[in-house]
């Protein structure tokens, strides 16, 4: 029983794998899209760009985990998941536009603005994963 168990043990590295190049690769994405160092800003305690980026980084693996579970082999992952890492951009670029001066007041660590970024992109993220489920 262990034994079968264990059977699908090298599919779940492998995934488990891609699925930390994708994320990996948004986070490289998203912080050279932005203005602001968000890495300089959190150690510095700027809880703007913390709730920015984690909301960020969050509503895209929310959709990369419906993407894991109803791919049917790695590059089916990889596609759906890249396509995942686009939508969760351009909802950066819609919520800058929505709010003007977003990015200063996320690098001046006004909270209200980094939160209200970092929902909309979970918001996005739910909605990315309930699109990608059949």
């Amino acid at each position: 029983m262990l034994f079968a168990s264990l059977s699908t043990l090298p599919s779940f590295i492998l995934y488990f794998i891609i699925a930390l190049i994708l994320t990996a690769a948004f986070i490289a994405v998203y912080i050279q899209i932005t203005p602001y160092k968000e890495f300089e800003l959190i150690q510095e305690g700027n809880t703007a760009a913390a709730l920015s980026l984690g909301g960020a980084v969050t509503g895209f693996v929310l959709a990369l985990a419906a993407v894991i579970k109803h791919s049917v082999n790695v590059v089916d992952l990889s596609i759906w998941g890249l396509i995942a890492l686009g939508i969760q951009i351009g909802a950066y670029v819609i919520a800058k536009k929505l709010i003007r001066g977003l990015e200063e007041d996320i690098q001046d660590g006004k909270t209200a603005q980094g939160m209200f970024l970092g929902l909309i992109s979970l918001c996005c993220g739910l909605l990315n994963a309930a699109c990608m489920t059949p």
